[in-house]
């Protein structure tokens, strides 16, 4: 399985399971946007959050990408689920990562400070080790990105 650091979270109930999180990867002319949340603008993540209770993946990916961006996912498809210790929470994370398109240019909103169209190569930036330990390397697997 392979495993990325997430964004937002929900869980169960009692607090026990992981954190539940949908993510896009979006990739333009071999660049992945990744932004920032307020709260961790240091940080780049894939945009996506928390489904909301009875909310499918697919829906809260829509919903999300809305909120963050002001964007809807134009053909997304499964990529990859994801287990590993979220970043910014430090807790046990699930993570559906589904490979999208977008139907318009995005704009940060909501809880984004930041917002970033990258390589994986850029020395200055920090993104979610898992990101960039095992996203970025899928991409690139997957002919998504230009090697490094």
């Amino acid at each position: 399985m392979t495993h990325v650091a997430g964004t937002a979270h929900s869980g169960s109930p009692d607090g026990a399971g992981p954190l539940i999180v949908v993510a896009a990867a979006i990739v333009q002319e071999g660049r992945l946007l990744v932004v920032s949340k307020k709260a961790a603008p240091e940080t780049f993540y894939l945009p996506g959050g928390k489904p909301d209770a009875g909310e499918e993946p697919m829906e809260a990916l829509a919903r999300e990408l809305d909120e963050e961006l002001g964007v809807s996912p134009v053909e997304p498809r499964f990529l990859a689920e994801i287990e590993a210790q979220a970043a910014l929470e430090g807790v046990p994370m699930r993570m559906t990562v589904f490979e999208a398109g977008i139907n318009g240019v995005p704009r940060p909103a909501a809880e984004l400070a930041d917002m970033r169209w990258i390589t994986g190569d850029e020395p200055d930036l920090r993104l979610a080790p898992a990101v960039r330990d095992q996203v970025l390397p899928l991409l690139r697997r997957n002919g998504l990105l230009a090697d490094a």
